[in-house]
């Protein structure tokens, strides 16, 4: 892999892949710390002389141009942000694109339409994978990936398309690896990781993984009630997933057998329907009624994880510990997050619910160590798994 330091792109045309997919609201961005994250590696390629290609996916559109899921809002915001014209042809192939890439001037920049509009971007056959990868390759000279939060994906601009032309890690993507490095290689120790979240099953082969590997795992979130359940407790009408009640038990116990604290609620928040202004009730995690949903940790319990990740050197979070969009259930959420900001070594919060957490509970980025652009690919990561991404541009 060459380094983008060294990667010679004056005067030519980057394909530069970033992970723009914030969240929208009824065409308004809730949250562009995706898009603030970018910034770096557009402004250094443009420092070098560069025209850019930006490509991006937003949300899941399966192949169809779907209006809500149009690039069309980020483009506004990327704007503004480098405070320079995005040109916006809203194609993702087709001749009126490649003419506005044939005429790129050195500092300009192209965002293509929502990437996953075409089909073959997220095809399972390889061959469709790799004729779209040949058409995105003749709109630039270089390619550089960026976007970490699809690298776990095999996906034509992420994963077939490096291969086609000379490329490089953008420095999102460099900073991502270098700190998941630090979460997997001697970790400092004591090492904790908190996850929340609505279900175990997508957390499963993370915990899995890390149950020899760290010290202190908390877990709170939807996903708690399932492992409530498995120690034989009420849990009313939360969440569960009955399934996986015998895979919880089994890692109940493998966390005794290898040392592992495992940090459970003691009390919970609870209601009796998911909403707003349903009122909240406290009440033991021994004592959760029939007919009520728990749908926050409690503050004894928020206290006990605060006091567990305050010790710790080396933290990683991903997942609320309840339904933070509603102020009467963000409470758990908040009080986790300010003890990631005392950590005295590494705090990272990963990327997706957690970075969107934090921001919307008044936190700056700056307060933790790292914050992740990648919900998803950081999980695989901890997994131990091989991300395509990476593995295309030799990380």
């Amino acid at each position: 892999m060459s380094e983008l330091a060294t990667l010679d792109v004056a005067g030519k045309r980057v394909f530069l892949r970033c992970d723009l997919n914030v969240p929208l609201k009824e065409g308004v961005i809730k949250d562009d710390g995706r898009i603030k994250a970018s910034l770096p590696t557009i402004e250094l390629l443009l420092e070098k002389g560069a025209s850019l290609v930006i490509a991006a996916h937003l949300g899941r559109p399966k192949g169809e141009a779907k209006p809500e899921l149009s690039l069309a809002p980020v483009a506004k915001r990327l704007g503004e942000l480098l405070g320079k014209e995005i040109i916006f042809p809203g194609e993702v192939t087709g001749p009126k694109l490649t003419a506005a890439a044939a005429a790129l001037q050195p500092g300009q920049i192209l965002l293509l339409e929502n990437i996953r509009f075409n089909a073959a971007e997220t095809s399972k056959e390889e061959s469709e994978r790799t004729v779209f990868a040949a058409e995105l390759a003749e709109l630039a000279d270089v390619y550089v990936g960026d976007g970490f939060g699809a690298v776990h994906r095999k996906h034509a601009s992420v994963f077939d398309l490096p291969k086609l032309l000379p490329h490089a890690a953008g420095t999102l993507v460099a900073a991502e690896v270098e700190v998941l490095k630090k979460l997997t290689i001697n970790p400092e120790r004591p090492y904790g990781v908190v996850l929340g979240g609505a279900k175990v099953s997508d957390k499963l082969g993370v915990i899995e993984n890390l149950l020899g590997k760290v010290d202190v795992l908390a877990i709170g979130g939807g996903m708690v009630f399932t492992f409530l359940k498995a120690q034989g407790k009420e849990v009313g009408t939360s969440l569960v997933e009955d399934e996986m009640l015998d895979v919880v038990k089994g890692l109940i116990a493998k966390a005794a057998e290898k040392g592992v604290k495992l940090v459970l609620p003691t009390d919970i928040v609870v209601a009796p329907t998911f909403s707003a202004d349903a009122p909240p009730t406290l009440v033991s995690s021994d004592a959760i009624p029939a007919d009520q949903m728990g749908l926050d940790i409690g503050p004894d319990s928020a206290k006990a994880f605060a006091d567990e990740i305050e010790k710790c050197k080396t933290v990683f979070w991903n997942g609320p510990m309840g339904v933070f969009e509603f102020a009467n259930f963000a409470a758990g959420t908040k009080v986790v997050a300010t003890a990631l900001t005392k950590v005295s070594g590494i705090s990272v919060v990963g990327g997706g619910d957690s970075a969107a957490a934090v921001r919307a509970l008044g936190f700056v980025d700056s307060d933790f160590g790292y914050i992740s652009t990648g919900g998803g690919a950081s999980l695989e990561y901890l997994e131990g798994k091989e991300l395509p991404g990476l593995q295309a541009l030799g990380l």
